[in-house]
């Protein structure tokens, strides 16, 4: 678990190897997983679980966007597009610094592929289009 974890020299998580008591460690705190995603939930408030929820609202709202910007008319090149954005996630995969690995991988294509979808769109789209999406620390 991160919370018990040591770093190396690039201050990433070194794993550990744990023996079979963790499997009763586990089953203690199955009947907790109630409390995910609420107030309660004693891991929701790290910087990574904010980042993975910010990141999904995100999403949620670049999806909303491109939406706003298909139709049954729309060209083949603005369905392209606006399936080679919704498929950026795909690329954020792991936990940790891997995660943040990928992170620094997707966001700048996000960014790029939003500012196309935004040029691409001129004129068809709301003028309350959403913000490009932040890199989230």
């Amino acid at each position: 678990p991160p919370l018990w974890s040591k770093r190396n020299a690039k201050g990433e998580l070194i794993k550990r190897e744990f023996g079979p008591w963790m499997g009763v460690a586990f089953r203690l705190l199955a009947p907790l997983k109630v409390l995910r995603g609420t107030a309660l939930d004693p891991f929701g408030h790290t910087a990574e679980r904010k980042q993975e929820r910010a990141l999904i609202g995100q999403y949620r709202e670049t999806i909303a966007e491109l939406l706003r910007g298909l139709n049954a008319n729309s060209p083949p090149e603005r369905l392209q597009l606006a399936t080679q954005i919704a498929r950026l996630p795909d690329g954020i995969r792991g936990y940790g610094h891997i995660k943040q690995r990928y992170l620094a991988q997707v966001l700048p294509q996000w960014e790029a592929l939003m500012r196309k979808w935004r040029q691409v769109t001129a004129g068809a789209s709301s003028p309350d289009s959403q913000a490009v999406p932040e890199t989230v620390a």
